[in-house]
């Protein structure tokens, strides 16, 4: 099993004169409420453990509060915990001396700021080239290099402007050009989209996933919005006061919510438009190899629905019924399959919205075939799959585990 990039274990965060010395007492359960009374010391942290895979959107995500960006800011070593350990590619970040911490930050994180942290004296270029001079690399170089990430993130021709003549798109825009400009490995982006307005934050996570398709940088992204935390996240960490109260899949999290916490969270999430089809697609219950009409009765006998799925050496042909069959083989059962023998049935993508497709899941008769850019079968979305995403959560929880066919992998906090 492939090692995970980073690597946080049993971290807790107290803030206050003593921290050391309470640290007892919030491993005992002690309400943060009361810790902050009787010692004038405040949890900010407590017993996180996770794992960060290389080349994911990791999103972590709670309310005001709730210890998302004191814990981004343990990454790099902003803030040092209280107690715990973070590996990062097996390296114990608090081990690191002063100045091997300097070129940790330099090389392997970069940050993207809620408020863009430009600097209003330099230019746009120069904004984006700040992490290069930094790093010693000459100037002919880190301007040309520069240039080259305004461009890709849409900036081309603004290079001697200055962050004030930029709106707050284009501001943040010159922010992700800035880090992914020192090739960090890391990309931390706190609250990165939060200030932006609602157009300008959707054009914004469009251009990050688009991004993240060429680059597989591993990004650590915080929100408190939890569309945009299933919309980016391949996987979703939730907090809440400096817990963790569940990580896994966007699926798992809205489908499957640990607690009252985070299903007042998911409560309200259009689900049509969050999930997609891989998420609720089951393996193709019946297919068939035939490319003769004959060929198809035999092998239609064997199985027992009265259509399947048509998949040759070419990939998926299309959907066929016993009577279809049966009735072309009162002219010629030895002809091959063509193109009039096969239902009108359409062929959807795993990647797909489950909005996007509902009108023809609910109108056609038969499971819809799930292929990929390849012509290759995946599965079947299924009528009755689609439906049961739409089950109340509450109405969800009265079945018994006994009932579930298929059981997420949720952690949860203990």
């Amino acid at each position: 099993m492939t090692e995970p990039l980073i690597e946080v274990s049993g971290l807790y965060k107290v803030f206050g004169p003593k921290p050391a010395s309470v640290i007892d007492r919030v491993k005992n359960g002690e309400s943060k409420d009361k810790l902050l009374n009787d010692t004038g010391h405040t949890v900010g942290l407590k017993d996180i453990n996770l794992k960060i895979n290389k080349g994911e959107i990791f999103v972590i995500m709670g309310l005001s509060g709730s210890g998302k960006s004191t814990l981004i800011r343990h990454f790099n070593r902003l803030i040092d915990p209280t107690l715990g350990k973070i590996l990062v590619e097996g390296i114990d970040v608090m081990k690191l001396s002063v100045n091997e911490l300097v070129t940790f930050r330099r090389h392997k994180m970069s940050m993207v700021f809620q408020r863009f942290g430009l600097l209003p004296h330099r230019s746009v270029v120069d904004n984006v080239a700040y992490g290069l001079e930094i790093q010693g690399m000459s100037k002919t170089d880190r301007i040309a290099k520069a240039t080259e990430w305004l461009e890709t993130v849409g900036l081309k021709g603004y290079e001697n402007q200055y962050p004030a003549q930029l709106s707050g798109g284009q501001q943040q825009r010159v922010g992700l050009a800035r880090a992914l400009s020192t090739d960090a490995e890391i990309l931390l982006m706190d609250e990165a989209f939060s200030a932006l307005d609602p157009l300008i934050r959707s054009e914004m996570q469009d251009q990050l996933i688009s991004l993240q398709e060429k680059l597989h940088k591993t990004i650590i992204f915080i929100t408190h919005d939890l569309d945009e935390a299933l919309r980016l996240g391949d996987r979703i960490v939730i907090l809440k006061d400096g817990e963790l109260v569940q990580q896994g899949s966007p699926d798992q999290i809205l489908l499957h919510p640990a607690d009252e916490y985070v299903e007042a969270f998911v409560k309200d999430v259009n689900r049509a438009r969050a999930l997609t089809v891989e998420t609720v697609m089951q393996p193709p219950a019946y297919r068939i190899t035939a490319k003769t009409i004959e060929e198809a009765l035999v092998e239609m006998k064997r199985i027992k629905q009265d259509y399947a799925y048509n998949v040759t050496e070419e990939g998926y042909q299309g959907v066929v019924t016993k009577e279809s069959l049966l009735n072309a083989a009162k002219t010629d059962a030895s002809q091959s399959l063509e193109d009039d023998i096969y239902e009108e049935v359409p062929v959807i993508s795993a990647g797909s919205a489950i909005e996007e497709v509902l009108p023809d899941t609910m109108s056609c008769d038969y499971s819809l075939p799930v292929v990929d850019e390849d012509g290759n079968l995946q599965g079947e979305l299924e009528r009755s799959a689609v439906a049961e995403i739409f089950t109340d959560t509450n109405e969800a929880k009265t079945a018994s585990k006994e009932d579930l066919t298929v059981q997420p992998v949720v952690d949860k906090a203990s």
